[in-house]
């Protein structure tokens, strides 16, 4: 079973700063069937520049184009994230072409909601963005690896699209994956048991919950599972409270 449609996918643009692009990214996601661009910013872009760029065809995506003030709030619908970066780290995702990561998507995306994300022109993706993703894309160049935003916007459609509509794409058993919303309450829930524990302190916070957060996106939790280890949390919060209580008022 193969599919086109690609309806169920989103566009995250996190702080763009031209207008221009955010036209261009519409104008893109309309020829690849993206029906969502969502935009990260506190500042109010031009409409005519934007709609210039999207030209008549794509007009209506950016005049239903939903704005957010924080890259968490625009990923709160999506089962499954993408970051898009050209930036290396030791601690980073795993980074995969934008063809290795779209194969390993084209499966979900007609049960899954998709989110595409991609950081400003001038610094792209913080680390902070990133742990919000299951998966980092790197479009492969030869040494220059800097791309304008609406240009790697257009890779990841295209090989998005492209792999969708392959007859060889089988899509998944469905499944009631847990939501960028659901997931982020359970890593607080992780963060403050661990933090209870004295597993976390100040100086390894960050460290280890960016492992966390990359072995349990791997594992693709569904809303039932990500239920469940809230309530293991939950429960060790209780017990410590309950012991220290006892320590307390003997």
């Amino acid at each position: 079973m193969h599919t086109t449609d690609c309806g169920r996918t989103g566009i995250i643009l996190v702080r763009p700063r031209y207008p221009e692009n955010i036209g261009a990214s519409a104008r893109i996601a309309h020829n690849f069937g993206i029906t969502e661009l969502i935009v990260v910013s506190d500042a109010m872009f031009d409409e005519e520049r934007m709609l210039k760029m999207a030209t008549h065809k794509a007009a209506h995506l950016i005049e239903e184009m939903k704005i957010c003030r924080t890259t968490a709030e625009a990923a709160q619908p999506f089962h499954i994230l993408v970051g898009a970066t050209a930036r290396q780290g030791r601690h980073r995702l795993r980074e995969q072409t934008p063809r290795e990561v779209m194969t390993e998507l084209a499966p979900l995306q007609a049960s899954q909601r998709i989110g595409l994300m991609f950081g400003p022109e001038s610094t792209g993706l913080a680390n902070e963005d990133l742990d919000l993703c299951q998966f980092a894309s790197t479009i492969p160049t030869a040494g220059f690896a800097s791309l304008n935003l609406a240009q790697a916007v257009a890779i990841h459609c295209y090989e998005f699209h492209s792999i969708c509509t392959s007859r060889a794409c089988v899509a998944a058993p469905s499944a009631d994956l847990a939501n960028s919303f659901d997931l982020e309450g359970m890593y607080a829930h992780i963060e403050e048991a661990l933090t209870t524990i004295t597993f976390l302190h100040d100086t390894n916070r960050i460290y280890w919950m960016r492992n966390v957060r990359q072995f349990l996106g791997r594992m693709r939790l569904t809303k039932k599972e990500a239920s469940m280890i809230r309530g293991i949390c939950r429960k060790l919060l209780w017990h410590n409270h309950q012991v220290n209580g006892k320590i307390l008022n003997p």
